[in-house]
């Protein structure tokens, strides 16, 4: 499928072929593997926790602050 076929859906089509993705995503046996980059950022948090220079928000404060 296309990018051009995929808007000439509906907002509704979109989210229900999005919904089945997902459902069979979550299926699959097969993981896919997180990128090292992940794995590095993942490490320095958890090096500033132990330092305890970690840093903690409600989420209503992350909320909050991705409107702005």
């Amino acid at each position: 499928m296309t990018i051009a076929e995929i808007k000439t859906m509906s907002t509704i089509e979109r989210l229900q072929v999005m919904e089945e993705l997902w459902d069979s995503l979550s299926h699959e046996e097969k993981e896919c593997e997180s990128p090292d980059w992940h794995g590095s950022v993942l490490e320095e948090r958890k090096k500033k926790i132990e330092k305890g220079e970690g840093e903690f928000i409600s989420i209503e404060k992350l909320k909050s602050s991705a409107r702005q």
